[in-house]
């Protein structure tokens, strides 16, 4: 089963989203991160980007895969974990306490589009 945190929003592209105010906290989950394997590298875009809704924003890659992250609401990026560049396996280690990406978001009408934990695990268990 799926590991989910409640409160957050989820992806069908297995990204998460928890909100602050205006801003978007995306990070992946710990379903991506464990069908993944040993992450060793996180590609992220630049401060400042402007993404919208289903844009790719970069990639994360392991050993034996490499897969490409999309942001699940629009906005301007306004942060990105510099941790992760020298610490990929932060997301390993705990996918939910290590974000990728910060957004602020030009529309929050859009997560009305994402599951809550509940409809992510049901997506996850029949995958």
């Amino acid at each position: 089963m799926a590991k989910t945190v409640e409160g957050l929003y989820y992806s069908e592209s297995h990204e998460w989203v928890k909100v602050e105010g205006d801003v978007a906290v995306i990070g992946i989950t710990d379903y991506a991160q464990h069908s993944m394997g040993d992450l060793s590298y996180v590609d992220m875009p630049e401060v400042d980007d402007e993404l919208a809704a289903g844009d790719e924003f970069g990639a994360v890659e392991s050993v034996k895969a490499a897969s490409d992250l999309y942001s699940p609401v629009s906005g301007t990026v306004i942060e990105v974990n510099e941790e992760l560049e020298d610490a990929p396996e932060l997301l390993n280690e705990d996918a939910f306490a290590n974000w990728i990406i910060k957004v602020k978001m030009t529309d929050q009408s859009e997560l009305e589009g994402l599951m809550d934990a509940a409809a992510y695990e049901a997506m996850c268990a029949e995958a």
